[in-house]
């Protein structure tokens, strides 16, 4: 177990491969942990420093009370990828992780060589929809989202045929800290990076599931191209987790961006 202290919080986190290998950062979704990167991980080529942790409030991080703002998540990742000398890195963001990624090139780009925004988006959902989920947690626990998320995270045939993995994501997601779970609610609420996801200037490549019930592909889309010369990739029958469902062909296509943007 690995512990980064940065001072007013400790970070859980993974690291491997080769100390000078170049070097890919993953940061996982609202109510989940670096866990979920275990499939696509597996068939990643040889010789990458892959570095994983759990988001503030999320897995084995700490648990801040709420609110948490955007701004802190952002900070999170560059200090963890400040004292751990990883830089030149892809950065690899789904769903929150992606505001995470875009907040970071914007501010921090001399960390990063490209940007991955899977299943994301510049500005997610609005003010009304997070304050009704906020108040919904609070009352009755994560539990009482659970449902309806699962459904918007798993396309039908996963749903349907998978259902161990369903339900151990679902024990993820309801066994993360409420505060934790609340605060990230809080902060996503409050981003709306539109304009400062335009002005980026930097390899980006957009990642969507095609029954994605969070951030469907046309608003994955929408938001990878404000950046000029940016691609995109549709997984095919993958909803909002698409490297838990999907996760070679994910692989795959991180693989052939690594490669387009020289970091293979």
């Amino acid at each position: 177990m690995l512990m980064a202290d940065l001072g007013d919080i400790r970070v859980h986190y993974d690291i491997s491969g080769p100390e000078n290998g170049p070097a890919v950062v993953f940061a996982n979704s609202l109510g989940t942990d670096f866990r979920i990167w275990d499939g696509v991980l597996a068939h990643l080529p040889a010789g990458l420093r892959v570095l994983r942790y759990d988001m503030r409030g999320h897995g084995l991080t700490t648990c801040p009370e709420a609110p948490y703002f955007m701004g802190d998540l952002v900070q999170d990742a560059a200090r963890l990828m400040e004292h751990l000398a990883v830089k030149d890195a892809v950065f690899v963001g789904l769903s929150i992780g992606g505001i995470v990624a875009q907040g970071l090139a914007a501010e921090r780009l001399d960390l990063l060589r490209a940007i991955v925004l899977s299943n994301t988006a510049a500005k997610i959902g609005t003010h009304q929809m997070w304050d009704d989920r906020i108040a919904t947690v609070r009352a009755g626990g994560i539990e009482a989202l659970a449902a309806p998320t699962l459904e918007r995270w798993f396309a039908r045939d996963t749903r349907t045929e998978r259902g161990a993995l369903v339900e151990a994501i679902g024990n993820m997601l309801t066994r993360t800290p409420l505060e934790g779970y609340v605060g990230c609610m809080e902060a996503i609420a409050e981003t709306d990076l539109v304009d400062s996801t335009a002005r980026l200037r930097l390899p980006v490549l957009g990642i969507a599931g095609s029954e994605d019930g969070s951030t469907p592909p046309d608003l994955v889309r929408e938001t990878t191209d404000l950046v000029p010369g940016s691609k995109f990739h549709l997984i095919r029958r993958a909803g909002h987790l698409a490297c838990v469902e999907k996760p070679a062909e994910y692989a795959a296509a991180l693989t052939g961006f690594l490669r387009d943007v020289g970091q293979i």
